[in-house]
C-alpha cells in the first residue's frame, strides 16, 4: 500500500481547485484516503498550507447523540432506559464534547489551536482562519441551517465545499436547501439535548426543521450530471470540490421538482 504523504494531499487538493483564501467546508474520511503518514494531522496541516491563515476551514463537528432517545439515536439502550438517559446524559460543553460518527480529522480539528467550535449541542461545527469568529458566532437551538447560521454564513462567503472521500450524503451544505425549497412534506419537529443553562444542566426541548438526507445522494448525482463539481483523487479517495452557493441553489429547485 502506498504511504500518502502531506505533499500528496497538497498537490491532490490543489489539482482540485483549491487555493489560499478559499473558505471551504470540509468533510473527510480518512481510511477512504490510504495510509496517511501522520494520519488527521497531516490532513489539517495540508488543508491549512494550501489555503493559509487568509482562508477559513470548516468542519462539521456534530454530537447527534445529544437528542432524544426516541429519534433512534441510541438505538443500543432499551426503551426501558429512555427516561434514565434523558436525565443522564451530558450537557453539551464545545470544549470538551467530542464528534459522533464525524471521522478522526474532525474529532481532532475540534481541538486544533484557533478552531472555534459553535454552540449549538446536537449540530455543531467548526472554523479555522480568517472568518472563524463569524462564522461560529451564531448558532441558536432551532436555526440549525437556517438564514443566519453557520451553513447560510458560508452561502454569503462563496464558499467551496471539499468532499475527501464521502459522498453527498454527507454533505451539510444540502441542509440549507432543506430550509429555502418549498415541498408537500416538509415540516417542523421537536428535539431535546442536554445543555447549560445559567450554569445547570437542563433537558431542553426545541423546534426546528425536521433533517431530510435520504435523496442528498440523488442531488449530488444530478449536481455532477450537470458538471458542476471538480473530480479527482487525494490519496486513494475519490473526492470532490465544488461551489456551495451552486450546489445550494441546484438542491433548491431539485428538491422542489422531485421531493413529496
Amino acid at each position: 500500500m502506498k504511504t500518502i504523504y502531506k505533499e500528496d494531499i497538497v498537490q491532490g487538493l490543489t489539482e482540485l481547485g483549491l487555493k489560499q483564501g478559499d473558505v471551504v467546508i470540509v468533510h473527510t474520511s480518512l481510511k477512504s484516503m490510504g495510509y496517511v503518514c501522520g494520519g488527521a494531522q497531516t490532513v489539517i496541516e495540508a488543508l491549512i498550507e494550501v489555503v493559509t491563515s487568509e482562508g477559513t476551514i470548516v468542519m462539521p463537528t456534530q454530537s447527534w447523540k445529544n437528542l432524544d432517545p426516541e429519534t433512534g439515536v441510541h438505538w443500543n439502550a432499551e426503551e426501558s432506559d429512555w427516561d434514565k438517559i434523558r436525565e443522564n446524559w451530558p450537557a453539551y460543553d464545545k470544549k470538551i464534547t467530542p464528534t459522533n460518527t464525524m471521522g478522526t480529522v474532525a474529532e481532532m480539528f475540534r481541538r486544533w489551536p484557533g478552531s472555534i467550535r459553535t454552540d449549538h449541542p446536537a449540530r455543531s461545527i467548526c472554523a479555522w482562519g480568517k472568518h472563524a469568529e463569524y462564522i461560529t458566532a451564531e448558532h441558536t437551538l432551532s436555526n440549525i441551517f437556517g438564514e443566519s447560521s453557520p451553513i447560510a454564513k458560508l452561502y454569503e462567503l462563496d464558499a467551496k465545499v471539499l468532499l475527501l472521500g464521502v459522498g453527498y450524503d454527507k454533505n451539510t451544505s444540502l441542509h440549507l436547501a432543506d430550509v429555502r425549497a418549498e415541498y408537500p412534506g416538509k415540516h417542523d419537529c421537536i428535539e431535546h439535548s442536554a445543555i447549560l443553562e445559567d450554569g445547570v444542566r437542563i433537558w431542553k426541548a426545541y423546534q426546528t426543521l425536521f433533517v431530510d438526507g435520504e435523496d442528498f445522494e440523488d442531488i449530488g448525482s444530478a449536481f455532477e450530471e450537470n458538471g458542476l463539481a471538480k473530480i479527482g483523487k487525494i490519496g486513494n479517495a475519490d473526492s470532490r470540490l465544488m461551489q456551495q452557493r451552486e450546489l445550494v441553489d441546484f438542491a433548491v429547485s431539485w428538491i422542489e421538482k422531485y421531493r413529496r
